[in-house]
């Protein structure tokens, strides 16, 4: 009997520490284990959370669900300073990753579909965060704050966009990767531009 209670007990706390696990996991978390599940190891290997594919540890997989969090973050960002900027060009960078990134994230969205790749249905625990940060703020501070997150996000996304246009093993997450990569690129340039200009 005290067997039994003993191998009762174990279980229980087994589950319990098998669903706090699960509920500290994100949306990008559960996509990444799915893929890595689901697909052949050597193609779709799991990656630890390193912010960014780097040509070190790439896999087609990693690159469509850290561009799915990067875009959809970009997206609803986007949105936020649409209400909260104070400078005009801010808003109207906002409206350009708005409609810019609304594009990209419905075309990966297509196509991880048809590779059976799964991506995260929200943004990611860091990048929640950033966008909870910016809700609070508004006026100069935000203007100055969002661009010079856009700066950093989209020096990170360059890289990946870049780095995936050159590995990708699919031709059609390659072909993707490299239409996308000059408007990635344009982004960029845009939000140094007017960071430098916020911070004059």
């Amino acid at each position: 009997m005290k067997k039994l209670i003993y191998i009762t007990v174990f279980a229980i706390t087994l589950w319990g520490l098998q669903a706090c696990n699960n509920r500290s996991k994100d949306s990008v978390d559960l996509a990444e284990d799915a893929n890595s599940t689901s697909q052949d190891s050597s193609a779709f290997r799991t990656v630890p959370d390193m912010g960014v594919v780097t040509n070190d540890n790439y896999n087609d997989a990693d690159f469509a669900v850290q561009a799915a969090d990067g875009g959809m973050a970009e997206e609803q960002m986007g949105k936020i300073a649409l209400t909260n900027a104070q400078d005009q060009r801010v808003k109207d960078f906002g409206q350009r990753m708005v409609t810019d990134h609304g594009k990209a994230n419905a075309e990966l969205m297509a196509l991880a579909k048809e590779k059976s790749i799964v991506l995260p249905t929200a943004v990611s625990r860091e990048n929640s965060e950033h966008m909870a940060d910016l809700n609070n703020k508004n006026g100069v501070t935000f203007d100055k704050d969002y661009m010079d997150m856009m700066v950093k996000d989209h020096k990170k996304t360059v890289q990946l966009f870049e780095t995936a246009a050159q590995q990708a093993e699919d031709a059609d997450i390659k072909a993707f990767a490299t239409k996308t990569l000059p408007t990635l690129k344009q982004h960029l340039q845009s939000a140094d531009s007017l960071n430098n200009s916020l911070n004059q």
